[in-house]
């Protein structure tokens, strides 16, 4: 590693003098790094004057491919050096409305019992939120990414669901396939007229056009419509798993389910995420990785 770091330094500084400066070293000790470097890849790495050093042309290649390396290695060096500090200070957060209230702010009150230096900050919004004009340290986004800048991390993954009261299956029979809603009444969840639900069909992704005579943007009027009896419902599992114990609705058209819907927590682009931010991840993580998603 002294090696590898020494041949950063002088191919970045320009000269052997001017590394041996920036690493607090000698120039003798310099120049025998360089060597012992050379010698172990068998390849001249700098070219040498009296006044300047550079890269040939293996030794530019070299550097290309050791630069990210030895800066993750310095990264990884830091991390696990600030792990031995208790984190302190604001925690930012942004997450979907009800799944902050059920997932994200459970994880924070265990994250202060433990880290009782830390405050935090919950924001719920279910539009994305601007990270770095927010000052937010982590979002939460329930979706597949677009490429950005932004940094994330994958925490697990969520069931989309389509379920009905016995009451209303047993006045309007079980659907076997998703072609069967058209003959359905829906619960609708959309501001606009057509309304589509997602399903797996033949090994593809399918959106199937439903109806019905009840729409709302209220996740606990739904719930509520559904429990009665009004219609077929379609959302997140994890938002009915109480009801599902209970037997008040049942889960129908397990077979076609979409693929599950990805889990991130999305970072700024900055070099290297604080202390307080990865820890609390770690515990997110560990946290979803045990629920009923």
């Amino acid at each position: 590693m002294e090696d590898l770091e020494t041949f950063l330094a002088v191919i970045e500084s320009g000269s052997q003098t001017a590394a041996a400066r920036r690493l607090g070293r000698s120039l003798q000790s310099v120049n025998r790094s360089l060597l012992a470097l050379e010698k172990s890849v068998g390849v001249e790495l700098v070219r040498r004057t009296t006044r300047k050093s550079f890269a040939t042309e293996a030794g530019l290649a070299f550097y290309r491919r050791v630069k990210p390396a030895i800066s993750e290695i310095a990264d990884a060096r830091q991390e696990a050096a600030s792990r031995r500090v208790e984190p302190s200070g604001l925690l930012r957060i942004a997450a979907p409305m009800q799944f902050g209230a059920a997932h994200v702010a459970p994880v924070i009150a265990d994250f202060i019992a433990r880290y009782p230096r830390i405050e935090a900050d919950l924001r719920g919004s279910d539009r994305p939120v601007d990270l770095v004009g927010g000052q937010f340290d982590l979002a939460i986004r329930i979706r597949e990414l677009p490429d950005s800048s932004l940094k994330a991390r994958r925490l697990g993954q969520l069931r989309a669901v389509t379920y009905a009261a016995p009451s209303y299956l047993e006045r309007h029979g079980r659907p076997d396939h998703p072609d069967d809603l058209v003959h359905h009444k829906c619960i609708l969840h959309g501001a606009s007229e057509a309304e589509a639900w997602r399903f797996r069909i033949a090994g593809r992704v399918r959106m199937v056009s439903v109806s019905g005579a009840f729409r709302t943007d209220n996740v606990a009027a739904a719930h509520a419509a559904a429990c009665g009896g009004l219609g077929v419902g379609y959302g997140p599992f994890w938002l009915i798993t109480d009801l599902v114990d209970r037997g008040t609705i049942e889960i129908v058209l397990e077979k076609f389910e979409a693929p599950k819907m990805p889990i991130h927590a999305v970072f700024p682009p900055s070099a290297m995420a604080p202390a307080k931010t990865r820890l609390f991840t770690d515990m997110l993580a560990e946290h979803l990785a045990h629920a009923r998603l």
